[in-house]
């Protein structure tokens, strides 16, 4: 992170833990939150054929992304399993890709190894821009009357002087600020009303998007569809090939899913960890899926986003670690699964 913009959060109460940040007094449950999303990093393609490039390594149709839009995509083994999912936005010369921070330097090295004569250049732009993010009812408001020009519509972006703006939904924003303009941003809006919170905020109002994030905890665990991807909109069945792209074809239209995402709440006192082995009756001592993202939920336990055997949601069934672990309770997702 950026010396800068870590000695200006910290001054204003922020704890560190890693790539993870806190803020005390916590916000509260109902607040507009706005977090420094230290936990992920940006890396930047340039050049005349990064629209190409990428393309051809991804998930999703990079070729068509709309210069206003932004996009959720992947990158995957040759057997389909995901190394990193991204949020990416950008120009047809230049692309910008928010990744998990802890895998950032593994990602940029090997998707370099794909550049050959490609003319294009990947980098680490994670000390140039500032990622926040501003969740809440009141979120598009703020940014508005903070000067911040909102898109209108789910995974579009906007770009000005002040920085780029992107929707993920009504009510969740990303905006990515030169480090230099990111502290006058954060106070603005902080006199508005938006309380900063640590990355567990964000976390939250992910798992209740049903917007997964892989981390070096669960790189290699998940083909797309185990992760809900193409509902979200993170794959394209309609373009050419890139790696796995066999694998996550044949299982979206030969039907052989057999784990699914799912929100679920857990009710334990010790925070669980991400990767963390589900059990249920009929898998006996085999784990039967792995918890992806987890955050505290403000009545008190865990919420989490968690893949599993869908004949355990079916049964309603599935313990955390261990077959007589806690038990999760199943929860809503924004989206209906198939």
């Amino acid at each position: 992170m950026n010396p800068t913009w870590s000695t200006f959060l910290a001054e204003r109460g922020a704890i560190f833990d890693d790539t993870a940040v806190r803020f005390a007094p916590a916000a509260t449950a109902e607040a507009t939150v706005m977090v420094p999303l230290t936990h992920l990093g940006l890396l930047r393609s340039r050049g005349d054929d990064s629209a190409a490039f990428l393309h051809n390594l991804f998930s999703n149709d990079v070729k068509k992304l709309a210069p206003d839009a932004a996009q959720w995509t992947s990158f995957n083994t040759p057997k389909g399993r995901m190394l990193a999912n991204f949020l990416l936005w950008g120009t047809p010369t230049d692309h910008w890709l928010a990744v998990s921070a802890d895998i950032r330097a593994a990602i940029l090295k090997k998707l370099s190894m794909y550049v050959l004569r490609s003319k294009v250049k990947l980098t680490d732009v994670s000390d140039e821009l500032a990622l926040i993010g501003l969740a809440g009812p009141l979120a598009a408001d703020l940014m508005t009357r903070g000067g911040l020009q909102a898109p209108g519509e789910d995974m579009r972006q906007t770009t000005s002087d002040t920085g780029v703006v992107v929707r993920l939904n009504a009510d969740a924003f990303v905006l990515a600020l030169p480090v230099a303009d990111a502290p006058a941003c954060f106070e603005r809006l902080q006199r508005l009303g938006a309380q900063p919170a640590g990355t567990a905020a964000w976390q939250l109002a992910m798992i209740r998007a049903g917007i997964p994030l892989i981390t070096l905890a669960t790189q290699e665990e998940f083909v797309a569809q185990m992760l809900n991807y193409e509902l979200i909109g993170g794959v394209s069945f309609n373009k050419g090939c890139y790696p796995g792209q066999e694998i996550v074809a044949r299982t979206q239209y030969l039907g052989k899913l057999k784990k699914r995402m799912y929100r679920v709440s857990i009710e334990t006192d010790t925070l669980p960890h991400v990767g963390t082995d589900l059990y249920t009756p009929g898998f006996g001592d085999q784990s039967a899926g792995k918890l992806v993202t987890v955050a505290p939920a403000a009545s008190g336990g865990f919420e989490a986003l968690a893949v599993m055997q869908m004949s355990c949601a079916e049964a309603g069934e599935a313990r955390l670690g261990s077959p007589n672990g806690p038990r999760l309770a199943f929860l809503d997702l924004p989206y209906a699964l198939p």
